[in-house]
């Protein structure tokens, strides 16, 4: 595993649970609008394996999750056997997935070995090449996820961050058809930070939001606002 960086406390990350926050190093994808650049364009590891699982040793009476974040975790080739340890523990596990290795989150489920995911939805899929910063990138691994989702065999939820330079009525409109049927999807308020990979991104307006919010509502149970 290559490991980026530790947040050893986090009550937001993991509803529910007092638990750290493991950021991978690595990702396919290049977000404009990422706050973890750094950890997506940088090769170098900040944290060894070992000085986790001291920190997990010693913490094993005051957290009770663990959130492995990134960069894009299910790119690194030892994820499963990394996670078989912390879940020995005692840990609950929160996976932050772009959704684009089925296979894994498939095997992770089928496994017990994550107790909630957070899948990412960029955009509407038609929009999807863009926001990502990959022309004609082809959508079938994302999608495939989304259905492993829908079955509702591990607790879950879709999220997407709001930038008024990429999600427009149309796109919202469109988002609520692809990942109809869904259960619940968070729309998250875009905040500008330096480490993000492109510049001068603004954040969707409270009310633009709320309307989203109505009209993904038609095709999803469950729409919340984060962030606002």
């Amino acid at each position: 595993m290559k490991l980026g960086g530790l947040e050893k406390f986090s009550g937001v990350d993991f509803d529910g649970k007092l638990a750290c926050t493991l950021f991978t190093v690595g990702c396919n994808f290049r977000c404009p609008f990422c706050h973890n650049s750094p950890l997506v364009i940088e090769t170098e590891e900040n944290i060894t394996e070992q000085e986790f699982f001291d920190f997990l040793q010693e913490r094993k009476h005051l957290l009770n999750g663990v959130c492995i974040s990134g960069g894009e975790p299910t790119l690194q080739k030892d994820l499963i056997e990394f996670i078989s340890k912390i879940k020995k523990l005692g840990f609950a596990v929160k996976l932050d997935t772009n959704g684009t290795n089925p296979t894994i989150l498939q095997e992770l489920i089928a496994s017990n070995l994550i107790d909630y995911v957070a899948m990412d939805i960029k955009n509407c899929f038609n929009a999807y090449s863009d926001i990502i910063g990959l022309k004609n990138y082809d959508l079938r691994s994302v999608k495939k996820s989304v259905e492993i989702l829908k079955k509702d065999l591990v607790d879950y939820e879709f999220r997407t961050t709001l930038v008024r330079e990429y999600h427009t009525l149309e796109n919202i409109i469109e988002l609520g058809e692809d990942i109809k049927g869904a259960k619940k999807l968070f729309l998250q308020k875009f905040k500008p930070a330096d480490t993000c990979l492109e510049k001068d991104l603004t954040e969707v307006s409270k009310a633009d939001a709320e309307l989203f919010k109505d009209i993904l509502s038609d095709n999803i149970p469950q729409v919340k606002l984060r962030g606002y």
